[in-house]
């Protein structure tokens, strides 16, 4: 790699956009953390564990926990690959595309965005020579970048059903004591009532954990599939003005 290469990258590498997005998560999984230690220093998530019989609160804690680590590894990776395809369009600007393009890509960075290079190389070379069309290269490239990102609109819809099993429970709970009530027996309906209130605190705590925990993911999910997107924007923005017109004109030379 040339010094006029070398200067390009580290100059990308100092701005890195795409890194941008991991920088936002982790502001907001940070702030997220800031409340919940505030709502356990004040005994409110305690009394929501405790209070909640049937621990579907303590399991929607957990799903919201572990699709948290998968958001941050999917945002890490879609930051990475936003960094790669910084330095191939700095590497391929220096380079006017041909000198990279002509070496099979070998000096560009790993990632997604410099296989999918690759593959136009390789198309090009088996076209032999006419406009190059990455319709289909692209839309394998959108699926690859979005790897499991749909995982977000799985665990918030869980998160949301289970909030909505939680309530139906605690409404069974607090109802169940109805058929048996004796308004006479005062004992009866003093332990009626506890069981009524008990029934009455699973329905609204695990609601409130579903509601809570589904936005929550709905945010981070967001914010990767806007990442994503601009990963994919710029990629195809690359190869369109950096590499196909310089294969095509490889070809009809």
């Amino acid at each position: 790699m040339s010094s006029e290469q070398s200067a390009a990258v580290a100059a990308t590498d100092e701005r890195a956009p795409e890194r941008g997005a991991l920088l936002l998560w982790m502001i907001f999984t940070g702030l997220s953390v800031f409340v919940a230690v505030l709502l356990w220093r004040y005994g409110l998530l305690h009394l929501m564990v405790t209070s909640d019989r049937t621990y579907i609160s303590s399991v929607i804690a957990a799903l919201y926990i572990v699709t948290c680590v998968h958001c941050f590894l999917r945002t890490r990776a879609i930051a990475r690959e936003g960094a790669a395809g910084e330095r191939c369009r700095a590497i391929l600007a220096a380079a006017d595309g041909g000198a990279a393009l002509e070496s099979d890509a070998i000096s560009l960075p790993k990632g997604l965005i410099t296989d999918h290079i690759k593959s136009l190389i390789e198309k090009a070379k088996a076209q032999a020579r006419g406009r190059i069309d990455q319709t289909l290269l692209l839309r394998s490239l959108a699926d690859r970048l979005r790897g499991s990102n749909g995982f977000g609109s799985f665990a918030s819809d869980t998160l949301m059903k289970l909030g909505l099993l939680g309530t139906i429970i605690g409404f069974i709970i607090m109802l169940a004591p109805i058929a048996t009530l004796d308004a006479a027996d005062k004992v009866a309906m003093k332990s009626s009532m506890g069981l009524m209130s008990d029934g009455m605190a699973v329905a609204m705590y695990t609601t409130l954990a579903g509601l809570v925990g589904s936005i929550l993911v709905r945010i981070q999910y967001y914010m990767l599939d806007s990442a994503t997107q601009r990963v994919f924007s710029d990629a195809v923005t690359l190869t369109e003005t950096h590499v196909t017109p310089v294969l095509e004109r490889r070809n009809d030379g």
